[in-house]
């Protein structure tokens, strides 16, 4: 695959985790939607985190947006994510639909990252035997 196809594959993957972070998770958490109190009551956390974790998804996306910034980003999405899927993880949610769905997520944030930038893709190289 050329650079060009990589870099543009990258940005779309980018792309779509953001939408879903700001789109599914960001917004009705920021918006007091009820379905986000619901969400989390259902996993155990009690309703006044709903906001703040909804305000740290926002920095996490905003720094992830930045190009100087999407690698610490990263790196503080998978802090998140693993509590995500230890949250899911207890209280006994389905594995592929839910307990695997911080994991989905994790590809796509570090794959559209790995996709676009060389040097992430040196440190980290794909080798073929």
């Amino acid at each position: 695959m050329n650079e060009k196809t990589m870099t543009r594959m990258g940005y779309v993957l980018s792309g779509l985790f953001v939408l879903f972070m700001l789109g599914a998770s960001v917004t009705p958490k920021l918006l007091g939607l009820p379905v986000a109190d619901e969400t989390m009551t259902a996993l155990g956390w009690p309703t006044g985190y709903t906001l703040p974790i909804g305000i740290l998804e926002l920095v996490l996306t905003l720094l992830y947006l930045y190009p100087r910034t999407n690698i610490l980003a990263a790196v503080l999405f998978m802090g998140l994510l693993g509590g995500a899927m230890a949250t899911q993880i207890r209280v006994g949610n389905p594995l592929f639909s839910h307990i695997l769905f911080s994991v989905y997520l994790g590809l796509f944030l570090w794959g559209g990252l790995w996709l676009r930038d060389p040097a992430l893709r040196a440190l980290f190289p794909w080798r073929r035997h």
